[in-house]
């Protein structure tokens, strides 16, 4: 039972950078996120006014205001430089693996940042993993022909940003329930994209049909199902099993953009996933396991006081550590 809820979630949430991909060609990034997050903000909007109502009971206006911002860092501009990206011609599979070092940056930064303990182990992790980028980066850029070399900067911004997400939720001391995180973050990039999408001229959504099968795709398979088992697996396994199945969404994402697309996909890319997963192991053998949150903690980055992030270990005499985690889709 756990192998399978583990593969659908891998499945689940590296079709988000497929999902991209079938929609890159049918309109701008800003469109389908637009009509990617209106009817989930809708949805998630009414489910907030009826049965989810009491979660938002104490929440201060700072509180909410911090949740607007983290959305706006971790889904509105991480997932606009992802499809961006994808449009300009970058392959799903090396954006997938820019995406996925994120933890690994972020457990980099929580030395200086947090004052939390990172291993040898754990930065030859970091450093084994940055080099797998490389290699997967360059094949890509070798072999997509017509793709500028600064295209290969915009996922970096997008992995950025959700450091930043992280960082910013994981001073906050407010637990957010899981159903209020998720409605404001869709309800703020909801309005982004589409003031976005007026300013651009790009609000009407086009009326090719692999728009809608992107726009279904993006909502059935990255929103729900993604997002949804991400939850479920932590509070059944943990945030390290959490995280440490992050580090597959590369590969798996590499193998369907070959598959469906006929993406890239030689020596030199398998060499650099195969230095990825290393860095994987490395980071799994340094850690201690974690435990999972309670039910109704917030996202990894709004933990507030565990730390579950597979790089960071508190400082010996630390009595309240800071977690540094992954944010939701």
């Amino acid at each position: 039972m756990r192998f399978l809820l583990s593969a659908a979630f891998v499945l689940c949430w590296s079709s988000g950078f497929i999902g991209a991909r079938l929609g890159a060609g049918s309109a701008p990034a800003v469109t389908l996120l637009m009509w990617r997050f209106l009817p989930l903000a809708a949805v998630l909007a009414l489910v907030a006014a009826t049965t989810a109502r009491a979660s938002w009971r104490g929440l201060t206006a700072r509180d909410l205001a911090r949740q607007v911002a983290v959305g706006a860092l971790s889904q509105s501009g991480y997932l606009f430089t992802v499809y961006y990206a994808i449009q300009l011609g970058v392959s799903s599979g090396t954006t997938a693996l820019i995406d996925g070092t994120q933890p690994l940056v972020a457990g980099a930064l929580a030395g200086p940042v947090l004052h939390q303990y990172v291993s040898r182990r754990q930065w030859l992790g970091l450093c084994l993993g940055l080099a797998g980028v490389v290699l997967v980066t360059t094949a890509d850029a070798a072999a997509g022909a017509g793709v500028s070399r600064w295209a290969y900067l915009v996922p970096f911004l997008g992995m950025s940003s959700l450091v930043a997400a992280t960082f910013l939720e994981g001073r906050s001391r407010t637990r957010v329930a899981p159903s209020v995180a998720m409605t404001v973050h869709c309800a703020t990039s909801a309005v982004l994209f589409t003031a976005l999408a007026a300013v651009a001229g790009s609000v009407r959504p086009p009326a090719a049909l692999s728009f809608w099968v992107a726009v279904g795709w993006l909502v059935a398979l990255s929103t729900f199902g993604g997002y949804g088992l991400y939850w479920l697996i932590l509070r059944r396994s943990g945030v390290t099993e959490v995280n440490t199945l992050m580090f597959l969404m590369a590969p798996v994402t590499a193998l369907w953009g070959a598959a469906m697309f006929g993406e890239p996909f030689g020596p030199q890319t398998a060499a650099g996933l195969a230095v990825g997963l290393t860095a994987v192991v490395l980071v799994r053998r340094g850690t201690t396991p974690a435990t999972a949150p309670p039910a109704g903690s917030p996202p990894p980055p709004a933990r507030g006081r565990t730390s579950g992030h597979p790089l960071v270990r508190p400082r010996a005499g630390d009595g309240r550590p800071r977690g540094v985690g992954r944010p939701g889709r």
